[in-house]
């Protein structure tokens, strides 16, 4: 059809005429009412923004010399963050002397990479940033 005719027949309707794909040929358009079709496209946007699932980092902080119990806290505390899909930024943090003995802090995180090796996989190996020791691991 014309785009004249076309013209005439949405302006007869009292609609719009809209572009749809304009690189075929001919160019293919429909008779809507411009205003509705934006509506919903911008309505198709904000559905599809919704069911996103945003990946955030949580941070966990231990020490070189960390306790038992407190490291099954920071484990659990692991476990459940994995679960909910989130990254995971383990942070050693070594504190005057401790700068000595950088092997035990490299022993604590083998210890967190053997103990998520199921659940989780290593994004950044452990490495010294200053006085602290870094690694990243994300959900399988």
């Amino acid at each position: 059809m014309p785009t004249d005719a076309a013209l005439e027949a949405a302006a007869k309707v009292g609609l719009d005429l809209v572009e749809v794909s304009p690189n075929t040929d001919p160019p293919v358009c429909k008779i809507v009412d411009y205003g509705k079709l934006k509506y919903q496209e911008q309505k198709k946007k904000a559905e599809s923004r919704k069911k996103q699932k945003t990946q955030d980092v949580k941070e966990i902080k231990m020490r070189p010399n960390i306790d038992i119990h407190d490291y099954q806290v920071k484990t659990r505390a692991m476990t459940r963050f994995f679960e909910d899909g989130d990254k995971v930024k383990v942070t050693l943090r070594f504190r005057g002397r401790e700068m000595a003995h950088q092997d035990r802090g490299m022993d604590v995180m083998k210890r967190v990479k053997e103990n998520f090796a199921a659940v989780a996989k290593v994004e950044l190996e452990p490495k010294l940033e200053g006085r602290q020791m870094v690694m990243v691991m994300a959900p399988r």
